[in-house]
């Protein structure tokens, strides 16, 4: 594993550690549990790997997929410059590395803001009754805590557009269902373990559905397909089903 440091208060901030993952995966790690700092790290690194690759200082890579707190890197090992006696693997962690010292002196980029209205409870969230017991407050509070901040996407993932959000208030960890549903319905909010996931499509899961989104979070025919990316910044705002009704039909025929 190769450790490298970059400056602290800069875009690629944070020590962080590479790592093969077969022969053509590597991960760049930035912290061993989740914590603001390092999932920000690992966002916005997962942006300037992706403009070097559009510059073409990175060649042979095939995605890059960023988490909550590191960064895979899948490539063609065939296709990385390398010199002789030098494995593909160890001539890519070298390039990174030039990526990431130069992404080192940027300023970090402002998050998007983007809101998304929820209607709670009731047929959208058949769980926020059962929630609200389990941790021995009213429903109402339960909402009050869900929509009083701005949250990180920490990552996409499962699904095509599916984000993980938090870090919730202490008081909001109930644990996921100890037996999932078969069926969620696209746009359910479910909330466990002080964070919460958007489902973008009809899926099973096993989380906590406290509520429901009008909004698209995957459309394979937009220009960008999810709806969020790691790193932003997302605030839920509470409507009222009718609300709900004349929005979720915008956006069918939108």
């Amino acid at each position: 594993m190769l450790q490298r440091q970059a400056p602290l208060g800069s875009a690629c901030a944070e020590t962080w550690a590479m790592s093969p993952a077969g022969d053509s995966c590597l991960i760049l790690t930035f912290a061993q549990v989740l914590s603001p700092e390092a999932n920000r790290q690992a966002a916005r690194c997962a942006r300037h790997l992706n403009e070097a690759v559009l510059r073409g200082e990175l060649v042979g890579i095939t995605d890059i997929v960023p988490a909550m707190v590191c960064v895979g890197v899948h490539y063609r090992p065939e296709h990385v410059t390398h010199t002789e006696g030098q494995s593909p693997y160890a001539a890519l962690a070298d390039q990174l590395a030039a990526v990431m010292r130069k992404a080192a002196t940027a300023e970090a980029d402002a998050p998007r803001l983007i809101e998304i209205p929820v209607c709670y409870g009731g047929e959208h969230g058949p769980d926020l009754e059962e929630v609200a017991t389990s941790l021995g407050i009213a429903p109402e509070a339960v909402i009050e805590l869900h929509t009083g901040q701005w949250l990180d996407v920490l990552m996409v993932g499962f699904a095509p557009g599916h984000p993980y959000i938090g870090v919730l208030d202490a008081s909001l960890a109930p644990p996921r269902k100890a037996t999932p549903r078969t069926k969620v319905a696209a746009g359910s909010i479910g909330l466990a373990n002080r964070q919460s996931v958007i489902y973008p499509l009809e899926l099973p899961g096993g989380w906590n559905l406290i509520g429901r989104t009008p909004l698209t979070l995957f459309d394979a025919r937009r220009q960008e397909p999810c709806l969020l990316q790691n790193g932003d910044k997302v605030r839920f705002v509470p409507i009222e089903a009718s609300t709900f009704a004349s929005i979720l039909n915008e956006e069918r025929f939108s």
